[in-house]
Formats: C-alpha cells, structure tokens, sequence
C-alpha cells in the first residue's frame, strides 16, 4: 500500500551495520502495521528528500507511552528526527516534516537562524529558496500578529510564545519543512500532536522524476503510469535508491 502524503535521528551508536540490519528486516518481514511506503510530492523537504522521492517509513520506532512502551525497543522522537504525521488540520493527509522543537524547548529565528534554549544552533541540511525577506518567516515568532495566521497558529502564538520565544507546551512537537522559504509547516498552521506522529523514513527505495501533481492524486493516473514505463530508466535517480534517511542531532 502506498499513501500520498503533502509534503531519524538515530544514536550514532547503532552505527552504519545496525541500520541497515534494520532495513533489510523492515523489508523482508514489514506490513503496514510495521513499516508503510510513501511518495513524496512536494519540495518543503528539498534538501533531504525531493519530489518524487519513494520511502519505507518504520512505524515502530516511537513510543506510543504505557506499559508497552517499557516492553518494546521505542523510543520518544528528538530534535532533528524527520517525522511522518497525520496533518494536524486534516488528519486523512499525511506530512513529513523534521522535529524542531520537543516539549520544553525554547524556540525562536533570528535572520533564518534558529536559536533553540538560548543557543544558536547550526542547520546544515536546511535549504533557502527564497531571496526576499519575511519578517515572520524568517524572524518566527516576530511579527505574527501582523500575520493572516490559521486558527491553531494564531492558537499556538497566543499562548506559548513568553518573551518572543516559543515554548513547546507537553503533548506537541515543532515541526519544519528543511526548504525553509517554502514549506508550510508548524508556522502557520500550529505544533503537531504527539499522538498524529506515524513514525520516521528509514530509506528511499526509489527515487522516480515527476511533476507533483502526478503524485498528490490519490489515484495513479494513466499519465504517470506512460511516463514511468516510457522513462523508467531515465528519470529514476538511480544514486538515491537505497540511499538510507538519517536525522539530524539537534543541541
């Protein structure tokens, strides 16, 4: 089964091996209970994942809290994990983002450049497209009450923004696109719910060029299906498949 969807850190412990233990058992053993495909159709992950690109996302890796949790191998997501969640404003679409911020966490940009608990930190996978300013944008969150916002933004800037900084309340993670300059992320349109979160991307099994709009469609069209036949060999990045997905460490 493959989901549309709109738009890891692991320790560095587990090492290279580990991993891709991991991944070959995902593959030969995984349903959609353990593991699910998606297709990226959008560019708000350019920089780490492009449109087009065909992942296997490991739904097991979170803790989804109680008893179960201390049983089985989960662990609770952490800055600069890339996640997969069910849309906060529509929760039939699902989005894939990186975690920014997990509860407890400070937040604000200065110039694009985030600063997390008092500490400007360094981003080297994000992407900026965009050369004119935006106060908002790239000063979150300066300026958002000058901003059109969305209920659960304007919902979020209301309450948890102390000393022009986002507190990330329990319960919600801040979520962001890497292009930053064109992903529409946490905001605009609020943090994500611990309990939306599906897991996190593990591997890119194929990587195929096409428009987005062959690929947001919940059901395949002819189009794209000539093209993948007539360009299968062309336009697949062949140097992307098997290419594994890691997280970042935020600190």
């Amino acid at each position: 089964m493959r989901t549309r969807i709109a738009e890891l850190t692991d320790d560095v412990q587990r090492g290279f091996i580990a991993e891709w233990a991991v991944t070959i058992a995902l593959l030969l053993f995984g349903t959609t209970t353990l593991i699910q495909a998606f297709v990226i159709p959008s560019a708000s992950m350019v920089g780490t994942l492009l449109i087009g690109d065909h992942v296997l996302v490991d739904k097991l890796v979170y803790s989804p809290g109680g008893a179960w949790s201390k049983i089985l191998p989960y662990r609770d997501v952490r800055r600069g994990d890339i996640i997969v969640f069910r849309y906060p404003l529509n929760i039939s679409q699902d989005y894939v983002k990186r975690a920014i911020g997990v509860p407890g966490d400070h937040i604000h940009f200065e110039n694009k450049q985030l600063f997390l608990n008092g500490k400007q930190v360094n981003e080297p996978y994000t992407v900026h497209s965009q050369q004119f300013p935006d106060m908002y944008r790239d000063n979150f969150p300066a300026g958002a009450h000058a901003m059109p916002l969305r209920p659960r933004a304007a919902e979020m800037i209301e309450k948890y923004v102390v000393n022009d900084e986002l507190v990330v309340p329990p319960g919600y993670i801040f979520a962001m696109g890497d292009n930053r300059d064109d992903s529409d992320d946490s905001r605009y349109w609020g943090l994500v719910p611990r309990e939306n979160i599906v897991g996190t991307p593990v591997i890119i099994y194929w990587s195929f060029e096409a428009p987005t709009q062959d690929l947001i469609n919940g059901n395949v069209g002819v189009d794209h299906i000539i093209d993948v036949v007539t360009h299968f060999f062309t336009k697949t990045r062949w140097t992307r498949t098997f290419k594994l997905i890691r997280g970042y460490p935020l600190k």
